[in-house]
């Protein structure tokens, strides 16, 4: 009897889309990644990425000072920052041919939409569990387990995959595979060498 073939659960930011925040952010406003780290609200991120806040409450509350900012300017930078990484949707597109099981597993508030809009990820993944809709971030256990009990699968029927060890030891914690994003070359050859791509 052939072995189920494992469901992919992806990460999104720095996985397989250019993240804004470490250089276009501190570019936009003409200051380092430190002293943006410095100056941001302390928790409003985190809040927005659990759907506690609406992206206009974020936006406002952008600076713990609350200094003024061109927010229309920052919003158009942030979406037009938005970009597959090399290699990527090749990737994603032979894995969509092979018919693998693709969900987005990510840490991200209600901007996934703009990424959607602008690359259209949902062609080749289901936007399944995006924290700012499951209400529990990653590397809490239950983003993992709480994935594998609404896909109706166990954990290690699941592969997961971030650029994050972090995130990708708590997967492996309970009961996932997970691989560490390294670039698209190095995930299409650990997909091959699990069987989820011809050789």
């Amino acid at each position: 009897m052939a072995k189920p073939s494992p469901v992919l659960l992806l990460d999104v930011m720095g996985t397989l889309v250019h993240d804004p925040f470490h250089e276009d952010m501190p570019r936009f406003f003409g200051m380092s990644l430190e002293e943006l780290l410095e100056a941001k609200h302390p928790d409003a991120w985190l809040r927005f990425e659990r759907g506690e806040m609406s992206s206009e409450d974020f936006l406002a509350i952008f600076f713990a000072d609350g200094r003024p900012y061109d927010v229309e300017g920052f919003v158009r930078m942030v979406r037009d920052a938005y970009a597959f990484l090399p290699g990527v949707e090749p990737l994603l597109r032979e894995l969509r041919a092979a018919g693998v099981p693709m969900h987005a597993l990510s840490n991200y508030p209600t901007w996934y939409r703009w990424i959607d809009a602008k690359l259209d990820l949902g062609r080749y993944l289901e936007w399944s569990f995006v924290s700012c809709h499951t209400g529990v971030r990653k590397p809490d256990p239950r983003a993992y387990t709480g994935a594998a009990e609404r896909l109706g699968v166990p954990p290690e029927r699941c592969l997961f995959v971030d650029d994050r060890e972090s995130n990708v030891r708590a997967a492996r914690e309970v009961g996932m595979g997970a691989l560490r994003f390294e670039g698209a070359d190095a995930l299409e050859q650990a997909l091959v060498e699990r069987g989820l791509l011809p050789r």
